[in-house]
């Protein structure tokens, strides 16, 4: 099964982007599920037809879904707070703060990200297609599974959750909050395998919007998420022969398009699609089907192959020390932070933080150096203690 993120600025086209790329797997002859997970809930609109939290038919070989986030939270949480409450009081932490410290931030997304994976599960699916939510959305989502993963690990580790436990008698919980953890580090197992998993990232050919998909390209490149292609979203059509003021517009904006997607090219090597601003809406499945013609002419929407990315961390000895690559997509103006919390390394990319751990042999060096090249972060380690 191969999963298909497509996510971009609100307001790009990525849901129909989406859409017409599950009509197109599916006249393919794939069993094609698209799911969103979007608020906004679009999707529906897209296909003209009325959609659930459970996968319906849509055409033949594709089904849809919408994802019920607020019902997700309604039904999926109660229990395992009330349970956390419990163990929280009987540690001695007063009933008020308990109650302030079961409410998660970004529940909801995580929640929608364990649905996409169960609802992943329910059919003999090819492809899943997912339409996500804005990139800000989309990039708090993804983080989500490594993130909640890493708190538990630290605030609960397995000695002194039994312990909590067994002080009140609460063994469920603890169960609960192991099979959360198993559960988190397979989502984003998941969502970093390469051979699975892939991100479309939409765009509008303006400068404002390339210089975010720039920043986007980084953050998902620091969770180890590939993005496998690029679609550059209502270019305006090319004027030809007409004359007249119209046509000198035309001609002018599709010049500015055109430059603006030349720097985008030259800056990354991921393919780049474009799409046409069309006159009529493309809503139902006939004329998603006649846009995913326009998209991927003959070619396939999954690629041919699926190539591995460079792993985020590349170590190589240097004199006394080791040079420790991270490999992130960045630009001139990248703003980047970094820090060394114990044995993590805490990078920052535009506003975007992970806490990366070092691998074992650099934990008794030190960071001496770090420069910027176009391959990502480059850190000299030295003065190794004894």
């Amino acid at each position: 099964m191969r999963i298909l993120l497509f996510t971009g600025k609100g307001g790009v086209g990525k849901t129909t982007l989406a859409a017409a790329t599950a009509v197109r797997l599916a006249g393919r002859g794939r069993e094609t599920l698209v799911v969103s997970t979007d608020p906004a809930h679009s999707l529906a609109d897209a296909f003209g037809t009325r959609l659930t939290g459970e996968p319906s038919l849509v055409d033949t070989r594709l089904h849809a879904a919408h994802v019920d986030t607020r019902g997700l939270v309604d039904s999926a949480w109660d229990e395992l707070r009330a349970q956390l409450r419990a163990v929280l009081a009987g540690a001695g932490v007063d009933e008020l703060d308990a109650e302030e410290l079961t409410v998660v931030p970004g529940l909801d997304e995580l929640l929608a990200l364990t649905e996409v994976a169960r609802l992943a599960k329910t059919g003999n699916w090819d492809t899943v297609v997912v339409d996500c939510g804005p990139t800000a959305e989309t990039l708090r989502l993804l983080a989500l599974p490594d993130a909640i993963a890493t708190y538990l690990q630290r605030a609960f580790p397995a000695r002194s959750v039994r312990g909590m436990v067994s002080g009140v008698g609460r063994q469920g919980w603890v169960d609960a909050v192991t099979r959360l953890a198993a559960h988190l580090a397979e989502l984003r197992d998941l969502l970093a395998d390469p051979q699975v998993t892939g991100v479309r990232l939409v765009l509008t050919p303006e400068r404002l919007v390339v210089a975010e998909s720039k920043r986007t390209l980084a953050a998902l490149a620091l969770r180890d998420i590939r993005v496998d292609g690029m679609i550059a979203n209502r270019l305006v059509p090319k004027a030809g022969m007409r004359r007249g003021p119209a046509a000198t517009w035309l001609r002018t904006r599709r010049g500015e398009q055109d430059e603006v997607l030349a720097e985008l090219r030259a800056s990354t090597p991921i393919e780049l699609h474009v799409v046409e601003h069309r006159a009529a809406e493309p809503v139902g499945l006939e004329a998603l089907a006649s846009l995913a013609d326009e998209l991927y002419g003959r070619s396939d929407p999954l690629g041919s192959s699926v190539s591995r990315p460079p792993s985020l961390l590349q170590i190589r000895p240097e004199g006394a020390g080791y040079v420790l690559r991270v490999a992130i997509p960045l630009t001139e103006q990248s703003d980047v932070d970094l820090a060394r919390i114990g044995d993590d390394l805490a990078i920052t990319v535009d506003g975007m933080r992970r806490l990366v751990p070092l691998p074992a042999v650099l934990r008794r060096y030190e960071v001496a150096d770090a420069s910027v090249d176009g391959d990502g972060l480059l850190l000299q380690f030295a003065g190794a203690t004894p």
